[in-house]
This record gives C-alpha cells, sequence and structure tokens, in this order.
C-alpha cells in the first residue's frame, strides 16, 4: 500500500499520480496546513479557495470509491507541514511508500526529497509542453524568447493553424490588442458565485486563524469546485473573450475586471486545464464568434507566456527566485500593504488586490511592478508581495513573471529588455491620472508624476548595463538630446522621491 499525496495545487481527476495510483489499494492523503498558508502570508481569498476547493475534491474522490485521510487545519493531530502529515500517516498505516505528482514549486520538491520515505515522483502530465520538450528547444540557444517557444508550441498543437501557417498570416496581434477603454455600466461583470456550506465553513475558519494577513476574506465569490470553474471559462469566453484582446491592456479604476477572464486561480490549482481552455477559444473563433486578435491574444497568454514561464523556472531551478541582477536593495514601500500614497493609479491596484486578490498582467506589470523596479526596490520583497497577495499566485508562475519579466532579476534570462515606462504609458491606458495628486504632464517638480522622474533616473543609473541594448538605444537618445539644466534638476527631483521611500515617509 502506498500513500497517495495530493496537493491543494494538484486538483484533477484522471491527471498525475491518481492515473497511476490504486484505488483499492492505495490512501490518497491530502492535508490543509499552516505552513502552506504562511511561508509567505497568503490572501484570505486565496487560503479560502483553496481549502474549499480542496474539501470538495476530497468528497468527490471518496464518491469514486477512493479511500482518503484527509486532515483539515484545525483538527487537534495537525503536524502543520505536508512532511509531517506524510510521515504521521505513514506510521499509522504501517508504510514507508508515497505516490506523488511533482510539485509545482521547487521549495516542496526538496521537502518531498528530504523525507525519510519511498518516494516516488510522477511527472504533471496537466501541461501542454513536456519538460523534455522545453529543455529540447532551450539546449544550446544563446537568448530564449517567449515569441520563439510560442511558435513551436502553435506548430505542437494546431491551435489557430492552416497547415503550418498561422491563421489570418501573422503569429502575433498583439499591435491591435493596445487600446484603452471606456467605463461602459453595461459591461457585463465576471460570474460570481455564492459561498455553499462548506464555503462558509471554511471562510469562518480563515477568518479566525489568519485575521492579520493583508485583504478582506468577503465578499467571496470564487467558484470552489470544477463545476464551477467550467462556469467561469464557458461565461468568459461567451460574454468577454471577443472584446479580450482589444482591451486587455487597457486599466478603469472603476473596474477592475474589464473583459479579463479570470480563470488563472483555477488553472493554476488543476480545476481547468491549459488544453480545454485553448479548444474553447479556438472553437469560439471556428464558430465565428470571436475575432483573431482575441483569440488569439488569449491563447498566447497560455500556450505561450504560462507554458514559457513554466519551462524557464524547471529549466534554472531552485536558485531562480534568488537573482538580483540589477543590484536593487531598497526596501517594499509600505503603501503596497496599505495603499497610503497620492499615486492613483498605485493606490487603485493595491485596494483592488486587497479587495479582490486579483489585478490583471498590465496592473501588475506595468503599476505595480514598473513602479519598484525603477525605485530599485529588493526583486525577493517583490517576488514576497506577489507571492502573497494574489489568488492565482504559486511560485512556478509567479516568479519569472515577477523576477524576470517585471523586475529583470534574472538578468534578461526571460525578457530582452527591462518593463519600465514613464506616467506617459499609464495616462494612455488608463483614466488613473485624472484621481491623482501628481501630474502626470510635469516632467519636473514637486507635483511632477514619480513614474516621469523615476524612468529617467532608472536609464540614468542603470546606463552601462542598457545603453547598448537595441530596444532602449532610442530612450537613451531621447535622454542625451535633453537640456543638461533639465536632465540635473530630473535627476535631483528623482533623488527626492527615492529619499522620501527610504526614510519610510512614502510618495
Amino acid at each position: 500500500m502506498s500513500l497517495v499525496l495530493i496537493l491543494g495545487d494538484q486538483l484533477t481527476r484522471g491527471a498525475g499520480v491518481l492515473a497511476q495510483a490504486d484505488r483499492e489499494r492505495d490512501l490518497v492523503v491530502m492535508a490543509e496546513v499552516a505552513e502552506e498558508a504562511t511561508y509567505v502570508r497568503h490572501h484570505p481569498k486565496k487560503i479560502i479557495l483553496v481549502l474549499a476547493a480542496m474539501r470538495k475534491f476530497a468528497a468527490e474522490l471518496e464518491a469514486d470509491g477512493w479511500r482518503v485521510a484527509y486532515t483539515r487545519l484545525d483538527d487537534a493531530d495537525n503536524a502543520g507541514s505536508i512532511p509531517g502529515e506524510l510521515l504521521r500517516r505513514a506510521e499509522a498505516e504501517g508504510t514507508d511508500r508515497v505516490l506523488a505528482t511533482q510539485p509545482g514549486e521547487w521549495r516542496l520538491r526538496r521537502a518531498l526529497d528530504e523525507l525519510p520515505l519511498k518516494v516516488t515522483v510522477n511527472p504533471d502530465d496537466r501541461f501542454l509542453c513536456p519538460p523534455k520538450v522545453f529543455a529540447d528547444w532551450a539546449a544550446g540557444r544563446k537568448v530564449m524568447r517567449m515569441e520563439h517557444f510560442y511558435r513551436l508550441m502553435r506548430r505542437r498543437t494546431g491551435y489557430l493553424m492552416a497547415g503550418d501557417a498561422p491563421v489570418g498570416g501573422q503569429w502575433n496581434l498583439d499591435h491591435e490588442n493596445r487600446k484603452p477603454a471606456s467605463a461602459d455600466l453595461f459591461r457585463k461583470p465576471p460570474r460570481r458565485h455564492h459561498p455553499c456550506d462548506v464555503t462558509r465553513e471554511v471562510i469562518a475558519l480563515v477568518k479566525d486563524r489568519f485575521p492579520d494577513h493583508f485583504g478582506a476574506p468577503e465578499p467571496f465569490w470564487f467558484a470552489t469546485d470544477r463545476q464551477g470553474a467550467l462556469e467561469c471559462l464557458r461565461d468568459f469566453v461567451t460574454h468577454h473573450l471577443p472584446d479580450f484582446g482589444t482591451y486587455q491592456d487597457a486599466m478603469l479604476a472603476g473596474d477592475p475586471f474589464l473583459h479579463h477572464a479570470l480563470i488563472a486561480p483555477y488553472l493554476n490549482m488543476g480545476l481547468l486545464t491549459p488544453a480545454e481552455v485553448c479548444d474553447a477559444a479556438q472553437a469560439a473563433h471556428d464558430a465565428g464568434d470571436v475575432p483573431l486578435n482575441s483569440a488569439e491574444g488569449f491563447i498566447r497568454q497560455i500556450l505561450g507566456w504560462r507554458e514559457y514561464v513554466r519551462g524557464i523556472y524547471d529549466l534554472h531551478g531552485p536558485g531562480y527566485a534568488g537573482q538580483n541582477a540589477l543590484g536593487h536593495d531598497r526596501d517594499l514601500p509600505g503603501f503596497y500593504w496599505d495603499g497610503r500614497t497620492g499615486m492613483a493609479c498605485v493606490r487603485a491596484v493595491v485596494e483592488q488586490t486587497a479587495e479582490h486578490a486579483y489585478a490583471h498582467h498590465i496592473q501588475r506589470l506595468m503599476v505595480t511592478g514598473n513602479f519598484a523596479l525603477l525605485a530599485g526596490v529588493d526583486p525577493g520583497q517583490v517576488h514576497d508581495w506577489y507571492l502573497s497577495v494574489y489568488a492565482d499566485a504559486y511560485e512556478w508562475v509567479e516568479a519569472p513573471n515577477t523576477l524576470g519579466m517585471s523586475q529583470f532579476a534574472d538578468g534578461g534570462a526571460l525578457g530582452s529588455k527591462p518593463y519600465v515606462s514613464s506616467g506617459a504609458y499609464i495616462d494612455r491606458m488608463s483614466d488613473y491620472c485624472r484621481g491623482c495628486a501628481y501630474k502626470v504632464k510635469e516632467k519636473t517638480g514637486a507635483s511632477a508624476c514619480p513614474f516621469n522622474l523615476l524612468y529617467w533616473h532608472f536609464l540614468d543609473r542603470h546606463r552601462v548595463r542598457f545603453e547598448g541594448n537595441p530596444r532602449m538605444a532610442q530612450m537613451y537618445r531621447t535622454w542625451d538630446r535633453m537640456d543638461e539644466d533639465r536632465r540635473k534638476a530630473v535627476l535631483k527631483d528623482a533623488s527626492a522621491v527615492l529619499t522620501r521611500l527610504t526614510k519610510g515617509q512614502g510618495v
């Protein structure tokens, strides 16, 4: 007899270790443990989502004939960690054999490796790109770029392909997906689910056990089972995917969701699979219900970026999350936790994150991520913040996006240039600047947008590293054409902003 370990992000029937185990002989082990909720202080909504989904998944397995040993967070004999629970169950059952699906995170992979038990780890087969395929593609490449990988995956899977050519003649339609959005009172909100009895019980438990974690546990409206996740997917494809592409980079203060899918939490915990998500988008396009720019933009997020960052994480190993190529060491500003800043864009994203455990990719990349990079914040602290506050955050997907794409801490392993911008980008793509204490059109002085000041300060202090980058050459030419007195004023005012941050005074 073996113990069959199922983690809270492995809730997929017929996949991974469940496809190999023997339901007549083996014992499924699932455990709600404090360590997984607190290795970073996860948002209450994420903890609620995972625990409620785990309880429902365990009940489904039992109904399907599996024997399940389930430990609740408040059980008196809870060992407090996944390794501790496996050791406790192994002793109780008189076995030293464990079957597991490879955990997504290096942290848990090491924990299983160090157990004094016979642990057999099965590959996680829920992804579209097997690890060997990614490793073979990456082998010998001086640079790895998502766009090249994405084309490989399009050919491998056939999504949006006409033979060996992309449908429509172009691989990437991102140039059509950069329009700002206008407020729309009739825009349909995302699918919401009322908490069932199981979820309400978990809500009460989380409110009691983690009262000081960042974010609001209620109102809670995530789906907590596969049926609910499928409903969310269908709702997105029907009502939002047609406009997803065009407005995917837009931001509105009064509309945090726009046309985004909000299915990443379900994908990352296994309630949905990437194949069925891409299939749904492909089918909607083939039926004429979704334009190509939206179908391609969405499939690129799943087939391209999601699979790519997983490959990067696996390829670079456990040291990836500790990188700091730019040597940034400033503490994360306190307003990332309390939203107390005059910058309307940052305040809106932080407040939205606290309420919903959600912000879309441009909010993460070009608002909170952009500011942290420009301000020289320690990327490890930025990484911990993103991992803590979002319902979809697991290190394998979050670390490459944060440390690689957002903070350039990997030195360009993931992206060819740092994603930095002045306030002009945020002004163009959002309505945040209308309600800001700063003036986005002002380039110097006390009322100038901090993004404007810090943008040039970042380029100036990292000139040696970036001036030879062809994608950044125009930025440096613009800086060099400025009057010397203006450059001095910009750097002086930017230094004043950074000094306030260092002193914990905020901006």
